[in-house]
C-alpha cells in the first residue's frame, strides 16, 4: 500500500509542473469519480459540498468526518488516478484533532487535501500565525509517517470574506507556501490583473475555482494557473436535474 501511495503523490505533483494545467474533476460519490475518470481527467478531487449534498446535508462540517473519510476512500480505492480530498477546514476544534484528521486522510490513499483557512463555527478566517502554525505542523507529521510531498492545498478564502481581499492574500499565500503548503488554493479569485499577480509573485502552484466569466483553461495557463476545479458546480447540476426529472415523473 505504502509504495502505490508515494507513486501516487509524486504523480500528482508532477501533474503541477506538467506542460498543461491540471483540471480537476471534482467528485461527491464513487459513481461521479468513476465517470470523471472514465471521461479522461488525470486526477479527480472530491467536493465536500456535493458530498454533504449526496447525504442530505449542507455544506460547513455537519457530517461525522468517518463518514465523509468513508466516501473519500471509496473513491480512492476504485479509481486510478490520483486523488485530493476537500477536508475543509480539518474537521476539528484543536490543532492536534485536525492533523489527525489528515493523516487519516492520508491513510486512506489520497495524494492530497484541501484545507482552508476559514473558521467554521464563527465567520472570519483564522489568524495568519495560527493557520501557518497548523500548516507547519501538519507537515511535519505527515513526513514523519511516511507521506513525503503529499500535495498540501491551502486554500484562502480571502474573496468570499473580505471586501479588498488583493493584499490579505498575497501575505497569506506567501506565508502558506513559507509554512509548508504545496499549492494556494483562491476560490473567488477573478479578475486577470489579480491572477497575474498572484502567479508571478507566489512560488507555489495557483489553483483557482470555475466561476462565470472564468471558465477558459487555455487563458488560465498563459496567465500561470497551474490547477483549476470546478467544485460543486457538477453536483449541483445534477442536483437539480433530478429536482427537474423527479416532478416531471
Amino acid at each position: 500500500m505504502e509504495a502505490f501511495d508515494m507513486s501516487k503523490i509524486q504523480e500528482f505533483n508532477d501533474l503541477h509542473t506538467s506542460q498543461e494545467l491540471l483540471f480537476l474533476g471534482n467528485a461527491w460519490d464513487l459513481l461521479s469519480a468513476l465517470m470523471l475518470e472514465k471521461a479522461g481527467f488525470q486526477a479527480i478531487g472530491t467536493t465536500s459540498w456535493g458530498i454533504a449534498n449526496s447525504l442530505g446535508y449542507a455544506d460547513g462540517e455537519l457530517i461525522d468526518f468517518q463518514r465523509h473519510l468513508k466516501i473519500i476512500q471509496a473513491i480512492a480505492d476504485n479509481v486510478s488516478v490520483p486523488v485530493s480530498a476537500d477536508i475543509e477546514a480539518g474537521y476539528g476544534s484543536d490543532e492536534q484533532s485536525i492533523i489527525d484528521n489528515v493523516l487519516r486522510t492520508a491513510d486512506v490513499g489520497v495524494a492530497g487535501i484541501n484545507i482552508e483557512d476559514s473558521l467554521k463555527n464563527q465567520t472570519g478566517l483564522r489568524s495568519v500565525t495560527e493557520y501557518c502554525h497548523l500548516l507547519t505542523n501538519i507537515r511535519a507529521a505527515l513526513d514523519y509517517h511516511g507521506f513525503k510531498d503529499f500535495f498540501i492545498n491551502a486554500r484562502t478564502d480571502t474573496y468570499f470574506q473580505l471586501e479588498q481581499p488583493f493584499e490579505e492574500t498575497m501575505v497569506r499565500a506567501k506565508a502558506y507556501v513559507e509554512s509548508g503548503a504545496s499549492g494556494i488554493f483562491i476560490p473567488g479569485l477573478t479578475d486577470i490583473n489579480d491572477i497575474k499577480a498572484m502567479t508571478s509573485n507566489i512560488e507555489a502552484p495557483i489553483n483557482l475555482l470555475s466561476l462565470p466569466g472564468l471558465t477558459n483553461c487555455q487563458e488560465l495557463k498563459k496567465l500561470g494557473v497551474r490547477r483549476f476545479s470546478f467544485g460543486n458546480a457538477l453536483s449541483d447540476k445534477i442536483i437539480a436535474y433530478i429536482t427537474q426529472h423527479a416532478a416531471q415523473l
